[in-house]
């Protein structure tokens, strides 16, 4: 009688730890690979598809960017919210970075210079005077490693010591990964030479849908008592300066069109907003999450809340869309059709010792998460 009861129970155990399995299972992200075009020199070009429910992330190992990003509005309807392409051959030619893992230093650096353990490094100028996004072959133009880990993928990139004029060999992991209605990216580097680093990704939302017009109505908060005001070439003059009575308080939620407008010389040296945010940070904890910005379709419901462990965000308004690049489904891109929100360290930081140092030293492994979460209401 014992026997018999034991089995039972045994078996029942066995179950009960099958069915929990398989919900775990289940609740694992799919992760799909496919071939998504082939370079000139033959090189074919993978695209990774990462769904959970009506979420659907694209991302590619050719500057291990984001493709698409499909998310359904407070009525269940689906649409892809990043501006892109519909094939590969338009992400080799000049673009806007649609997507991409920006680096080996993110954003801008003045003069395309920089002085390191006394030691002057002088980058590609690729933006009028200055050094942008790594210069003429950053990383969103290179062919990354890539292999699928849980809910996601992972791109590998070695940048040899002297890559664009910086210092030391750099290995550059980025895991992408999906998980309840969340896209997190997670950013590693190692050197074995001093450098400096500045890493994020270049996606232009629209809460709408990419090809929906301008986000203008889009609702904005970004939780940053200070920015870091800019030159007429669009680098920091290395004042933290308050956001409090510009139109750069965005402490309350504010339409991105609301103010875009106004006669100030900042929006005019920006032809709109593109402008880095000092992060608000709760704790003293800066290597914890803390939130970047929130951002709203009123007509759609969609909501994106960034997160991330980095100390600032660009925000960037769609200002130099034109109508020149089409993208998908031929749709041509306007002025302000888009945003981004960029997680970073601050513009031109090599060269202003007063902001948070991008030094990455041997032996040091630089690590950063970001978070993109959405809802509706």
């Amino acid at each position: 009688m014992t026997i018999r009861r034991a089995g039972r129970i045994g078996f029942a155990y066995i179950c009960l730890l099958c069915i929990i399995g398989f919900q775990g299972y289940c609740m694992q992200g799919e992760v799909k690979k496919s071939a998504f075009g082939t370079m000139p020199d033959g090189t074919t070009i993978d695209i990774f598809t990462l769904q959970q429910g009506a979420m659907k992330v694209r991302v590619m190992n050719y500057g291990a960017r984001i493709v698409s990003l499909e998310v359904p509005d407070r009525n269940g309807k689906v649409a892809d919210v990043v501006l892109g392409f519909d094939s590969l051959a338009p992400y080799m030619v000049k673009n806007p970075y649609f997507g991409a893992i920006v680096g080996r230093y993110a954003n801008r650096i003045g003069h395309g210079t920089f002085v390191l353990d006394g030691k002057r490094y002088d980058l590609p100028k690729n933006d009028g005077d200055n050094s942008l996004h790594g210069g003429t072959q950053g990383f969103d133009s290179r062919v990354w490693t890539a292999h699928v880990i849980p809910d996601g993928v992972e791109f590998t990139l070695v940048s040899k010591n002297g890559d664009q004029g910086y210092p030391g060999m750099l290995t550059a992991r980025v895991r992408y990964t999906l998980t309840a209605h969340t896209l997190q990216i997670e950013y590693f580097a190692t050197t074995d030479a001093d450098t400096v680093l500045n890493l994020t990704n270049h996606s232009y939302f629209n809460l709408a849908g990419e090809d929906q017009g301008n986000v203008l109505d889009q609702v904005l908060t970004i939780p940053a008592d200070r920015y870091t005001p800019i030159n007429a070439g669009l680098i920091p003059t290395g004042q933290l300066a308050p956001v409090a009575g510009t139109p750069f308080d965005f402490r309350k939620p504010t339409a991105i069109g609301k103010r875009i407008g106004e006669d100030n010389e900042q929006l005019r040296f920006g032809k709109g907003y593109d402008e880095n945010f000092v992060l608000n940070q709760t704790g003293g904890n800066s290597s914890a999450l803390h939130e970047a910005a929130r951002a709203l379709d009123p007509k759609s419901g969609r909501v994106l809340v960034v997160e991330t462990t980095q100390p600032g965000v660009q925000f960037y308004s769609g200002n130099m869309l034109d109508g020149t690049v089409r993208g998908k489904h031929g749709y041509a891109y306007q002025k302000h059709d888009a945003f981004c929100l960029e997680t970073q360290h601050f513009p031109d930081s090599p060269n202003k010792p007063e902001f948070p140092s991008t030094e990455l030293k041997p032996g040091q492994t630089f690590h950063s998460i970001t978070q993109y979460r959405f809802s509706t209401e």
